[in-house]
């Protein structure tokens, strides 16, 4: 017999946007170990916060508070949130989410003015966010990246690849930009 919490209805988390977002990344639904840490991207070997962290140049982001990676992120016009806003699933995989219910995707991105691109981090992500947004989000561009996940058994440098994409639509502060053009040597 599954354990009791095992089985229980996961939800995602409120999105982590402000008037300022350009790029938003979005996730299929938070894992086990994100939902018991309360945070976006909380299992330590999801290579997120590695991944995103090379991309805006702020390679030691992982290091930081969970609040300060927010933080850093929005500074970056960085936002993130989850396509299906809750389901039922045991464990953590993607391929054990059944009964999804999607999130207000439309809802959201007509409340971000400066938005330029949605990510969709993985392709659960993408295949559940396409259907929630439908065919036209405007002069948004859609990125499908290849998952942080652990279970998508690739080297966080191929990942790492393929998630420089989204340099363009990240705003690159005095301070970060400054850092990238004069690394200390």
């Amino acid at each position: 017999m599954p354990d009791a919490e095992a089985s229980t209805r996961k939800r995602a988390f409120d999105p982590v946007v402000d008037a300022d977002t350009r790029l938003l990344i979005l996730g299929s639904l938070p894992g086990e170990a994100s939902l018991k840490a309360g945070q976006y991207y909380g299992h330590p070997q999801n290579g997120f916060w590695r991944l995103i962290g090379g991309v805006i140049g702020h390679p030691d982001l992982a290091g930081q508070s969970y609040g300060e990676r927010l933080s850093i992120l929005k500074a970056h016009g960085i936002g993130l949130w989850d396509v299906i806003a809750e389901a039922e699933r045991i464990g953590s995989l993607d391929t054990a989410i059944r009964l999804p219910v999607h999130a207000d995707l439309n809802g959201l991105v007509a409340a971000l003015p400066l938005l330029k691109a949605i990510a969709f981090n993985g392709g659960k992500a993408a295949r559940e966010g396409t259907r929630g947004l439908g065919p036209e989000v405007g002069q948004i561009v859609r990125l499908t990246l290849p998952s942080s996940s652990p279970a998508m058994a690739r080297t966080l440098a191929w990942k790492a690849e393929r998630w420089a994409v989204l340099s363009p639509y990240v705003r690159m502060p005095h301070a970060a930009r400054d850092h990238m053009s004069h690394p200390k040597t």
